[in-house]
């Protein structure tokens, strides 16, 4: 059976930093393109940050590009994000996904089979 499991999330004041972590359990993870996505409350699903296997190809959305920084240690199978410089409107819960059909990168949550339950980022004003 295959689990994500993420951890590191938290409350923190706005400017702050918080450092998120998905252990997986999933034998293909060397292989596989993997991504953080969030949700507000009352919105949909978003994506926030994906790697492609090698560790390479980082990329990232608009509204995180320059303050969050994805990366991975496949011989950990752990994908990590670290986020800094956080604003209120950084509040989400916060899922990794892994995408093993994937060649690259994708933004698209249609594209990742697996999810983790999630972990609450709060950022306060």
């Amino acid at each position: 059976q295959v689990q994500l499991v993420e951890s590191g999330g938290g409350l923190v004041q706005a400017g702050g930093s918080l450092s998120l972590s998905c252990a997986a359990s999933l034998r293909t993870f060397s292989s596989s393109a993997m991504g953080w996505f969030r949700q507000a409350p009352g919105k949909e699903r978003a994506f926030v940050a994906t790697i492609s296997k090698s560790g390479g190809s980082p990329y990232y959305a608009d509204s995180v590009k320059g303050r969050f920084t994805i990366s991975r240690d496949n011989a950990k199978k752990t994908v990590y994000l670290q986020m800094n410089t956080l604003k209120p409107e950084d509040t989400a819960v916060y899922y990794c996904a892994a995408a093993p059909r994937v060649i690259g990168i994708s933004t698209n949550t249609r594209h990742y089979d697996y999810w983790g339950q999630g972990t609450q980022v709060t950022v306060s004003s």
